[in-house]
């Protein structure tokens, strides 16, 4: 059987991560699956065991998803958006897969409605249309206008056969963020948290007992690592929280990290580029701070490591707000907004969580990619029957 996934991954890379998760998972069952990325090249991520296809590459402008750039940095044109729009209709028409599968739309990537919009008419017109299943992760950014509610009603009952959703309802429903209507909610299938495999034991010490640091590359992370760096500070001179920090900066953020090495006595802080080996390091720290993307979050829940998220909240993103005040409830985890980022609040932050028990998730609510196999695999039996 055959699968194929469009994801396209604007900011961050978590859209695309989950998307590979999720082909790894479909690959392991004897699938074959194509990728069609439309974001940036992001080759540390591996294949996850499928065909990657590139699009022309897309980034938003900062938090301005609304303004989308090529790959070097000019505003997209109608050349590029055709571009697109030819080669996802040309590769469903080549591979003909059995599941189609959208990352995020259509309660996401309204910019790319019409490439969306193009890929699933065809799909819907083939002689043996594909099984269409949307992608969703556990928390969304809520519309903006109740049109969108209505519009994105309109296409998935015209396109859609089903909608995973990659959350445990009994952690965070979707409609916590989503305001569902009636005619979305018998499309759901709940497949629990797709996260990587558990990070196999090394016997390594790096990083024991440290507090570790991860917040993204530019602007999205800079705030929190500065913080961060100015808390290591502050703790040195007073004696409080004596553990090392470590921070772990994009490859690319070079001058932020020697400026950042400056803030701190270095054998207080430690600050180096992000590792493979991160799972590994987070299971082995005494306290995590960083932003609250749907990956972060997971790794720090699997791992049981207390945890102190600041949001991202540049223009209108709430997402991130939203999953760390539902994981505050949860003992052992403190949310500290942006505007409250301080040396001395994330300090007293940090004082209030460490050292707490975090409850395990539900072993099934972390199966959420093989989950997701057995859905469409179940669902493909009956539209076929």
């Amino acid at each position: 059987m055959k699968l194929m996934i469009v994801v396209t991954h604007l900011l961050g890379t978590g859209h695309l991560s989950r998307a590979l998760a999720l082909a790894e998972a479909f690959a392991a069952r004897g699938w074959s699956v194509d990728v069609v990325s439309g974001g940036r090249p992001a080759p540390h991520l591996g294949s996850g065991g499928a065909t990657l296809r590139q699009l022309p590459p897309l980034a938003s402008d900062g938090a301005d998803f609304a303004t989308l750039l090529t790959a070097d940095g000019r505003p997209a044109d109608a050349g590029i958006f055709a571009a697109r729009r030819a080669m996802l209709t040309g590769l469903l028409d080549s591979l003909r897969p059995d599941v189609l599968v959208t990352e995020l739309f259509p309660f996401g990537r309204r910019a790319l409605a019409a490439e969306f919009d193009a890929l699933l008419e065809r799909a819907r017109s083939l002689p043996a249309p594909p099984l269409a299943l949307a992608s969703v992760r556990d928390i969304l950014a809520p519309p903006s206008k109740p049109a969108r509610v209505a519009e994105t009603e309109r296409r998935l009952l015209g396109f859609y056969d089903g909608v995973l959703v990659h959350s445990d309802p009994a952690v965070a429903p979707l409609e916590d963020s989503w305001p569902l209507t009636m005619a979305m909610r018998p499309l759901l299938r709940y497949t629990g948290f797709v996260v990587p495999p558990p990070a196999l034991a090394d016997g390594g010490t790096d990083g024991q007992g440290e507090i570790l640091v991860t917040a993204g590359g530019g602007p999205v992370g800079r705030p929190v690592f500065e913080a961060a760096a100015r808390c290591a500070a502050l703790c040195a001179a007073s004696g409080a929280l004596p553990q090392r920090w470590r921070l772990l900066v994009a490859k690319g953020d070079a001058a932020l990290a020697d400026r950042l090495r400056a803030m701190a006595p270095p054998d207080r802080l430690l600050v180096e580029p992000v590792r493979p080996d991160f799972r590994a390091l987070l299971g082995r720290a005494s306290a995590s701070v960083g932003r609250c993307g749907y990956n972060t979050a997971l790794d720090c829940l699997t791992v049981g490591v207390p945890s102190v998220f600041c949001p991202f909240e540049d223009g209108k993103e709430v997402e991130q707000t939203i999953r760390a005040a539902i994981l505050a409830r949860r003992p052992g985890i403190a949310m500290l907004r942006e505007a409250e980022l301080t040396p001395d609040s994330l300090a007293g932050a940090l004082q209030s969580v460490m050292g707490a028990r975090i409850p395990p998730l539900d072993p099934e609510s972390l199966a959420g990619a093989a989950r997701s196999v057995e859905i469409a695999e179940a669902m493909l039996a009956e539209k076929r029957s």
